[in-house]
């Protein structure tokens, strides 16, 4: 079994490149498949989740051709077969992004129903809701999601709650449907623009990205033949900066859209840390005690679920007592157990946890629950008096590439190690 090996301690410093975004990656693959042109995707990341969605891919016909590690040629025009599924796919929640991608260019698609981290229920009525309104029918049985349609029309889409998923999906299927379609109140994440920019490129017509009202004009096809570069990941960014301040460290952030992290800024600055931000760079520092915080997280442009754990251990070592709630997920605190295992004194209960700060953290044995609360544990191994081995770590893999090299040229001390 791998484990990270933390030895903390060490205060970060140096400097770091942030890597495309896996979320943006992950549509935007699926997205390549609409054209039978070839697509040149680049600052893809080498994460799991990307791997595995690319076989997913080569499995129903596609021609995938890595040309480097960030680098990959897609070509969807020898496409075979409609149905996604195997174990593998069946793991990652962006397995339901083949429904509007291939529901889109060839009305038909099967998809296993989707994994991913277990954070939480992660219903698709929203995306059922879209591709009925488009004049599709959707089915359910034997654990696949069957979506079909004659032809794809264009409508007017009310989103009951602010999906990214279903946004994503509905966006995808109505590039290549007859007439406009309009989806209000919209998910407005980074990742949604980089798909429709993307999407753009390659011919279609999507306006509004961005804001909570997206409008369609339908396609007749999509082309290729050009490159695109994925946006950088403003959660990988947004963990460097808080990493930076719970270790009282000094971090530039290279390769990041600093717009995209304006409120981890604001509560950086808030707590007592200091941030300089360039052009494509962050600078973060902390020389004291981080002060205690209240959050609530929000979709974008509010404070991201996905840095939640991370600001967690921030706020686990901050003077006074904090409170986080959690508004997106309701199962996202199962990594503060693992930091009472290494002193921090914190209160869960539903949607809300109560952080009392203390002085210090301690080394221990500690599991990864989700992507994102496993690098909240690598932040709190490095800051703790000590050595913590963290286990699970596919679930890191899923999203953060190299993140052990990165802090160590930070100078963290951490070992990626077989027991």
């Amino acid at each position: 079994m791998e484990q990270y090996a933390i030895n903390g301690g060490n205060p970060l410093v140096g400097e770091v490149e942030i890597g495309g975004a896996k979320n943006a990656a992950l549509p935007i693959l699926a997205a390549s498949l609409m054209t039978d042109e070839t697509v040149l995707i680049e600052n893809m990341p080498d994460v799991r989740d990307t791997n595995i969605l690319l076989d997913a891919m080569a499995g129903i016909g596609t021609h995938v051709e890595r040309v480097d590690r960030h680098t990959v040629k897609i070509n969807g025009s020898l496409i075979h077969d409609l149905t996604v599924n195997g174990d593998s796919v069946k793991k990652i929640r962006a397995s339901y992004y083949f429904l509007g991608a291939l529901l889109g260019k060839y009305k038909k698609a099967t998809v296993v129903l989707p994994g991913g981290c277990d954070i939480g229920c992660r219903a698709i009525d929203q995306h059922i809701k879209g591709f009925k309104a488009l004049g599709a029918t959707v089915e359910i049985a034997h654990g696949m999601i069957t979506a079909e349609a004659s032809h794809l029309c264009g409508a007017h889409i009310y989103l009951d709650v602010v999906s990214v998923g279903a946004t994503i999906n509905i966006m995808m299927a109505a590039a290549l449907a007859e007439g406009r379609t309009t989806i209000e109140n919209a998910a407005k994440e980074p990742h949604i623009v980089d798909l429709a920019n993307f999407l753009n490129t390659m011919g279609a017509d999507i306006r509004g990205a961005g804001t909570d009202v997206i409008k369609i004009n339908g396609v007749e096809k999509l082309t290729g033949g050009k490159s695109y570069s994925v946006v950088p990941d403003q959660i990988e960014a947004g963990t460097f900066m808080l990493a930076a301040v719970a270790s009282r460290g000094d971090i530039t952030i290279r390769n990041c859209i600093t717009k995209h992290l304006e409120c981890v800024t604001a509560k950086i600055l808030e707590i007592g840390g200091n941030v300089e931000a360039g052009e494509d760079f962050l600078r973060v520092w902390c020389d004291k005690r981080p002060s205690k915080a209240t959050i609530k997280t929000l979709p974008y442009p509010g404070f991201p679920t996905d840095l939640q754990a991370q600001m967690g251990v921030v706020l686990s070592i901050a003077d006074g007592t904090s409170i986080i709630n959690e508004s997106i997920w309701e199962s996202r605190f199962q990594y503060t157990n693992e930091l009472n295992k290494m002193g921090a004194q914190i209160t869960s209960q539903g949607k809300s946890a109560i952080f009392e700060g203390v002085e210090k953290l301690y080394g221990a044995s500690v599991y990864s629950t989700d992507l994102r609360a496993g690098a909240a544990l690598i932040i709190a191994g490095i800051i703790a008096e000590g050595r913590t081995e963290i286990y699970n770590l596919g679930h890191i893999d899923r999203g953060y590439e190299n993140i052990e090299e990165k802090f160590r040229k930070l100078g963290a001390n951490i070992e990626r190690v077989q027991e």
